[in-house]
């Protein structure tokens, strides 16, 4: 039965069902009953459609056959099923893939065993030799490469030379027990490496207490160690057989540790501006009083500003006190170690607490005009020990002192100007 509808322009799409009768499979063989009410039913969902397309005037008719559209349902199966099996293939085939490396990487990653070892130095000693040649070689090359070339030479006095007296053991080594000269080798190397490290930690210790010195502080005092608050399990060094102790290796650590304290000794000294050096309107030591017209004694430096202006840790440390303090206004105090304290006064605003480790150039507050004040600036007192001193000479000579102390190891000392 077929059904029209007509519409003044446009297309009009009017589906017209009919249903094809079942008939015996195409291959002209009898198939059982339920077979055929299988096909019939599926052929039921895809009945003969026809439509009837009218567009300006003019009729046209189009008809989709039961068999046009089970092809088309059946390719878009087909392709459906196949993209579904091609998915679970690449999931299998990448945890096939993720397994298979895990397994080699846990392969590659096994340590060897201390019976594989043994054996090693059984097969030869000339193996073990060459292994631990690599191995010298690798952690010169990364050392080197870390803090640069190291001195071939350095005043006299600051360590032994030893490669004489190892080039004499190699000798007698390889004449008593040749297979053993490999081993001499590595050692002789080792010793001369770390004779030349101990060379280069004290080279560096020279040039921070040299300039430590050029500030008029005694490097002695400011690396003092604090033995008030120390404490943990007792580690024994040990370099040597019979848990002795190599002097030279000793040696190293004593000049490791001595540089360490330079340098941090060094860096928590005032060398950063802590406001505009341009503009100091008091210097240290007497003066006219701004109140009482009277002579008197001025701790510290006055930095001019306006109101707000930052204020800038002058150097690394931890904030000791913060608060009002009698005549200075808001205050902040810095504990630089070792009796070592810069004080900042007369804040409109205070930005750290106690107990906080600045750096150097980090802003602990601002410029204000608290406290015994006649006008916005920065009071800046330098103390040892609680002794003011003048801090002038440190933020005057810090920039090139810093730079000469830290020629050639690659290190970038804080800005020293207010931002």
């Amino acid at each position: 039965m077929k059904s029209k509808k007509h519409v003044g322009t446009g297309v009009a799409i009017l589906p017209v069902t009919t249903r094809s009768k079942a008939g015996p499979a195409d291959d002209g063989v009898r198939s059982p009953s339920r077979w055929r009410t299988l096909v019939a039913r599926v052929r039921g969902w895809f009945p003969d459609r026809e439509f009837f397309m009218r567009s300006n005037g003019h009729v046209r008719f189009i008809r989709v056959s039961s068999q046009l559209q089970m092809r088309v349902v059946g390719a878009i199966t087909g392709a459906v099923l196949l993209w579904v099996l091609m998915l679970g293939w690449m999931i299998v085939s990448q945890a096939i893939d993720l397994y298979d490396q895990a397994s080699l990487l846990e392969r590659e990653a096994a340590v060897a065993t201390a019976e594989s070892r043994v054996a090693q130095y059984r097969s030869g000693l000339g193996n073990v030799a060459n292994d631990l040649a690599k191995r010298q070689d690798f952690i010169e090359r990364s050392v080197q490469g870390a803090i640069g070339p190291l001195p071939k030479a350095t005043r006299s006095g600051t360590v032994s030379d030893s490669s004489e007296e190892a080039g004499k053991t190699v000798r007698k080594v390889s004449m008593a027990l040749p297979e053993a000269t490999g081993l001499a080798k590595v050692e002789a190397r080792q010793l001369a490496f770390i004779e030349a490290m101990t060379r280069y930690a004290d080279a560096r210790s020279a040039r921070a207490e040299s300039a430590i010195r050029r500030l008029g502080l005694n490097p002695q005092t400011v690396t003092a160690a604090d033995r008030s608050a120390m404490g943990g399990p007792l580690i024994p060094l040990v370099t040597g057989p019979g848990n002795s102790l190599d002097p030279r290796f000793a040696r190293f650590g004593a000049s490791l540790a001595h540089m360490s304290a330079m340098e941090q000794a060094l860096v928590r000294i005032p060398n950063t501006l802590p406001a505009n050096m341009d503009y100091i309107s008091s210097g240290f030591g007497y003066r006219v009083d701004p109140f009482t017209g009277g002579g008197a004694f001025h701790a510290g430096l006055d930095f001019r500003g306006p109101i707000g202006a930052p204020i800038l840790a002058a150097a690394a440390g931890t904030v000791s006190f913060t608060g009002v303090k009698q005549g200075y206004g808001n205050c902040v105090e810095i504990s630089h170690g070792n009796g070592l304290l810069t004080r900042y006064a007369h804040m409109s605003q205070i930005a750290v607490r106690i107990g906080e480790v600045v750096r150097p150039g980090r802003k602990i507050g601002a410029i204000g005009s608290t406290g015994r004040s006649t006008g916005p600036h920065l009071h800046f007192e330098v103390r040892i020990a609680d002794r003011p001193v003048d801090p002038r000479p440190f933020l005057e000579a810090m920039p090139h002192v810093f730079k000469e102390a830290n020629t050639g190891r690659g290190y970038r000392r804080p800005v020293n100007r207010a931002g």
